[in-house]
């Protein structure tokens, strides 16, 4: 333990102490004045008040200053700074597989450093206001000054890197399936093939999605098959509640110890951008706390086209050690190849999603549990980001609306504008273009696609609207979606609409 550290662990120590032996005091005078009020014989009530208040205090201080002693003395036997897995007498392994019960999910653990050197894998510690990567000081570290110890071993890391054999051959169809089924065969994790495909189109239209409904329904356990099966490890960033700013998110520079404390988050994004895999970070419970406070810098770099400019403020400058892929000022460009997966919660402990996230963000329900079903044939698939993003873009273009579904969500927008002053806007129009196709190329039907993104972006609007207005006019609107896109075609915005009338 550092003497400073060892310091302050003293004078804490000593003023307990000072303050339980004032208050026993208390307590002893007391009992003697009560003592004495009643009378007494023997030896105490001879004796003058003051000696025997300090007779008694002497007794009372004894016990209190031996341990003391012995507190001070055990601090002196500790040479780390740091607690470990291994300090605290705790086998990692057996810690990993009682995260089986918080949906199997891989918690920023040992296995997110596979085939990293060892002192990159040394400790990993969730705490504090952000989980943050450390490492034990080592000569090595010492030497090179490096204020990004983690980053650096990155690019040692990636000097004798060589990319992998992509299943690169998979259509957006064939791809949904067999995730499918490797989630089922290997991971007895049961979806449905819609929220699979609506999984995937999400992932075409934003680099955030935000997973919503009720607990056990599989939120997080979605994102983190997606991550197995593609053979990458989903990292998990449990959200803390009093996360403000987006240093808890990717951490800090430290003045006292001239190092940036380096997160889990940070790690990951800085080698998503030496590689094409397909990176997914679930943010969990991440309305616990306000997400337009601690993600508002990631909400507007995703906003950003040009993805070149999209380069998140680390330090403010960059030094000689600093590592390779930091910018001169000292910004890290925001990976491509990573998508951030929210989930939700919506009860008394947690905040209103606002507009905002919503409107940036692809929402998927999951309401109900999938039925299990068999697989004979399952496997994990190497899918480059590159090879994803090439589908996507060969879906819209031969997948495109058609002309009169185009037509119709324009007529829908001229009556939700009439009716109740919401309109789709630019973003959501061009959201709604990237989507559709994707899920038609996935094996959906367009005016499914649609009715999905319509009650996800449109229709959920109308909870922020007057309730008792939204029900007076529910009918009409059913009515007119029933006119405009055929009977009983658009079940899940009116689903929406059923929905607001109850809370009324």
């Amino acid at each position: 333990m550092k003497k400073h550290d060892k310091l302050i662990l003293i004078l804490k120590t000593v003023i307990t102490i000072i303050l339980v032996v004032g208050l026993f005091a208390l307590l002893i005078c007391a009992i003697i004045r009560q003592f004495d009020a009643y009378g007494g014989s023997g030896f105490l009530p001879q004796l003058k008040n003051g000696y025997k208040f300090l007779i008694l205090a002497l007794f009372a201080i004894l016990p209190v200053i031996l341990i003391l002693i012995i507190i001070i003395h055990s601090t002196g036997n500790h040479k780390n700074d740091m607690v470990t897995f291994e300090y605290l007498d705790v086998d990692f392994r057996d810690e990993k597989k009682k995260l089986k019960s918080r949906e199997d999910v891989n918690y920023a653990g040992e296995s997110q450093f596979r085939n990293r050197p060892d002192a990159v894998r040394k400790t990993v510690i969730s705490g504090g206001s952000s989980a943050v990567v450390k490492s034990p000081s080592s000569p090595a570290e010492e030497e090179s000054g490096s204020r990004f110890y983690m980053l650096t071993e990155i690019d040692k890391e990636y000097e004798r890197y060589r990319a992998p054999e992509y299943d690169n051959e998979l259509s957006l169809r064939e791809i949904c399936e067999e995730f499918r089924n490797y989630s089922a065969g290997g991971l007895k994790l049961y979806y449905d093939i819609e929220d699979i495909r609506r999984f995937i189109g999400g992932l075409a239209v934003t680099k955030l999605i935000i997973l919503q409904g009720m607990s056990g329904t599989g939120k997080t356990s979605l994102a983190y098959a997606f991550g197995e099966f593609l053979d990458n490890k989903t990292v998990v960033v449990p959200i803390q509640p009093m996360w403000k700013e987006r240093t808890d998110l990717v951490g800090y520079y430290n003045e006292f110890t001239k190092r940036f404390n380096e997160t889990t988050l940070l790690y990951k994004m800085y080698e998503a951008d030496y590689n094409d895999e397909i990176y997914i970070t679930v943010l969990d419970e991440m309305n616990i706390a306000r997400v337009e406070y601690y993600f508002a810098e990631f909400l507007s770099l995703l906003e950003i086209p040009n993805v070149d400019g999209r380069n998140l403020d680390v330090v403010a400058d960059k030094r000689e050690d600093d590592p390779k892929l930091l910018q001169s000022d000292g910004k890290l460009r925001l990976p491509t190849n990573m998508w951030f997966v929210g989930t939700a919660n919506n009860d008394d402990s947690t905040f209103a999603i606002s507009d905002k996230v919503y409107d940036r963000a692809m929402v998927l329900n999951l309401d109900k549990k999938a039925i299990p079903f068999e697989v004979k044939e399952y496997g994990k698939k190497k899918i480059s980001a590159k090879r994803l993003e090439e589908l996507f873009k060969r879906a819209q273009r031969e997948f495109d609306i058609t002309d009169r579904n185009l037509r119709r969500i324009k007529k829908l927008d001229e009556y939700m504008i009439k009716t109740f002053h919401i309109t789709f806007g630019n973003r959501i129009m061009k959201q709604i273009r990237s989507y559709v196709p994707v899920i038609v190329a996935s094996g959906g039907t367009e005016l499914e696609a649609i009715d999905d993104i319509l009650s996800r972006k449109v229709f959920r609007k109308l909870e922020s609207k007057n309730p008792v207005y939204v029900k007076q006019m529910a009918d009409g609107t059913r009515a007119y979606l029933d006119e405009l896109f055929g009977e009983n075609k658009l079940p899940l915005c009116k689903e929406q609409l059923k929905l607001i009338e109850q809370n009324v």
